[in-house]
């Protein structure tokens, strides 16, 4: 049996609703993290090759890919989540087509610099950081302005999916793991 449901000394267990996330934004904006309403944590998929011999099959782990993060924002008036959101895709290059002289277009340098610095916290009931993700060369791939109806009292809520190349994770205190200087 688990020790925290025996050990009344134990620690609890990570509980989904303690979490921060922080968006410092470079070109684009921040993004404050009272915000965000709902965040996926990364996660990855490992491809495989296969290898037949005679009435054999092996397998053997090929490329790790790093799947999509998705968060769901409130979003208020003051400041506007919907104005930082168009903000960052501006500092990544888009602009509507004004005349033959705007050349410019999105760029990964540019997208990733106006997201800026991407992490999930995990907290505990002490507010003490117990895990977190941070992704690197994060820049938005999705974004969904929300919905809206006559007949709803509910919140506005912008989705938003981010692209990464890879993610570290950090318990604690600890140093993180995959990371690598940049």
């Amino acid at each position: 049996m688990s020790k925290f449901w025996s050990d009344q000394s134990a620690q609890d267990p990570k509980r989904a609703f303690r979490f921060q996330v922080s968006i410092q934004g470079g070109d684009g904006g921040n993004i404050p993290a009272y915000m965000v309403k709902k965040v996926s944590k990364p996660s990855f998929s490992i491809s495989e090759s296969t290898h037949q011999y005679l009435n054999h099959t092996y397998y053997y782990p090929g490329r790790t890919e790093w799947s999509t993060v998705s968060l769901t924002l409130v979003d208020p008036v003051d400041p506007d989540a919907a104005k930082t959101l168009v903000e960052i895709i501006k500092a990544s290059g888009y602009s509507p087509a004004h005349g033959a002289g705007d050349l410019e277009t999105m760029s990964k340098n540019k997208a990733a610099s106006a997201l800026g610095k991407f992490s999930i916290q995990q907290i505990d009931s002490e507010g003490t950081v117990v895990e977190t993700w941070c992704l690197h060369n994060a820049w938005i791939k999705d974004a969904k302005f929300g919905e809206l109806a006559y007949d709803s009292d509910d919140l506005t809520e912008l989705e938003i999916e981010v692209r990464y190349d890879y993610a570290s994770f950090k318990k604690g205190t600890e140093n993180a793991i995959w990371a690598q200087s940049k």
